[in-house]
Order: C-alpha cells, then structure tokens, then sequence
C-alpha cells in the first residue's frame, strides 16, 4: 500500500548572519511540509539561487550588506514572480513594512517570533494568503491611518453585517481557519467573502483592503 506523501514546501533561506540561519533550520528541522532547498547570505547570491531553484518562498532578510532585502525582493518580484517572499527583520521600523508590502512581500515575521508563527507564517505565504506577525499589522495599519481622514466611504453601506465582521477581523490579522472558527462557518464560507469584500470594495489585494477599510472608517482599530 502506498503511502501518503507530503507536498513540502520549498524554502529559501536569506540572511547574512549564518546563527540565525542555523537556528531557523533547527527550528524547521522537524517539520514534514518544510524543505529548505537553498541558502544565500547576500542579495546577490539570492538572486543566482532563486532563478536556480525556484523555490516556493522565499524567507528574506531586509537588512543586508551590499544588496538589502529590499532591493533584492524588488528585484526578485519581477525574476521569479513565482516565489512568494516572506520577510524576515528584527525591525519594527513603520517605512519597512510599508516598502516590504508595496514591494510585494506576501507576510512581515520577526527574528523573536515563535518556531510556531514562523510555520504559520511560511504555510500561509505558500497558501497564497497573507501574513503579518500583530506588530507588524499595527505599523502597516499606522502607516495607513497616516495623514489620512476616517470617513465612511459609500460602499461601506452596502456591505452586511457579516461582511463587516469579516473585514474587521481580515484587518485584525486573523487568518482564514481562525476567521472561519471564530465566526462557525467553513473556510470556503470566508475566502468567499473576502472575494465579495475586494469586489465591493474594488480593491486587488488584502494590503489593499485594508488600506480601505481602515482609511474609510469601514472598521474600528483600538
């Protein structure tokens, strides 16, 4: 009888200081779905390696001698479209996150994250779906409220109050299976919501949602 095989995620690993590098290998180490299939210590080297390999996500270091992390993942968005970028930073800086997002990275975790939020963030990125670590949610939602004026906007009427409650919670940071739990209903139920929000809404991605949600006044942030 053949057994079930895993689909593993292919993982490249991107950070100059090779501690941190070892620590996430140990920290993944165990994980079934998780293949780390290259490393790369500089912008440069992740480049040649990203077209080399391909990998699934990317895990990016920002701040880099030589290339940063940000221009490495400008760079890497328009080579290998594909790979889905995940940064990595012991930063909180606001313009990071920001930049990161606009950029196209797909999630913001930090070096102090659990091994927990890290499978999560990864597993999330791969999925196609996004993912913030809670700080880096509240300095993207700052970044947002900036300078910019909270009124309600008209679609926001026509919104129900079920697709309220999800876009609140989107905003939040939560996920599809914790929307999903928190509301008693499938996770189909809430990625078909968040596709009727973004066409309400006429938006074209979640940072993109949630830039509206936030600067119309459609949601309460605390």
């Amino acid at each position: 009888m053949k057994k079930h095989l895993v689909k593993k995620i292919r993982l490249l690993l991107v950070d100059d200081h090779p501690i941190v590098r070892e620590g996430i290998k140990s920290a993944l180490s165990t994980k079934k779905n998780i293949s780390i299939v290259g490393e790369a210590a500089t912008g440069e080297e992740a480049m040649v390696k990203a077209r080399k390999l391909s990998p699934d996500v990317i895990l990016m270091d920002i701040n880099m001698p030589g290339m940063s992390g940000l221009e490495t993942s400008r760079r890497l968005r328009k080579s290998v479209p594909d790979s889905k970028i995940l940064a990595l930073t012991m930063h909180e800086n606001r313009e990071y996150v920001l930049e990161m997002t606009q950029i196209g990275a797909r999630g913001y975790v930090f070096k102090d994250s659990s091994p927990s939020e890290l499978l999560r963030a990864i597993e999330a990125v791969h999925a196609g779906e996004f993912f913030f670590s809670p700080r880096a949610s509240q300095q993207l939602l700052k970044s947002f409220l900036k300078g910019e004026p909270r009124t309600p906007s008209q679609a926001s009427v026509n919104l129900s109050k079920r697709e309220k409650d999800v876009l609140q919670l989107i905003t939040e940071g939560f996920k599809t299976k914790e929307i999903a739990r928190l509301l008693g209903v499938t996770d189909r139920t809430v990625e078909t919501y968040r596709h009727r929000l973004m066409t309400k809404l006429s938006v074209h991605s979640i940072a993109a949602l949630i830039k509206h949600a936030v600067t119309k006044g459609i949601v309460k942030i605390e």
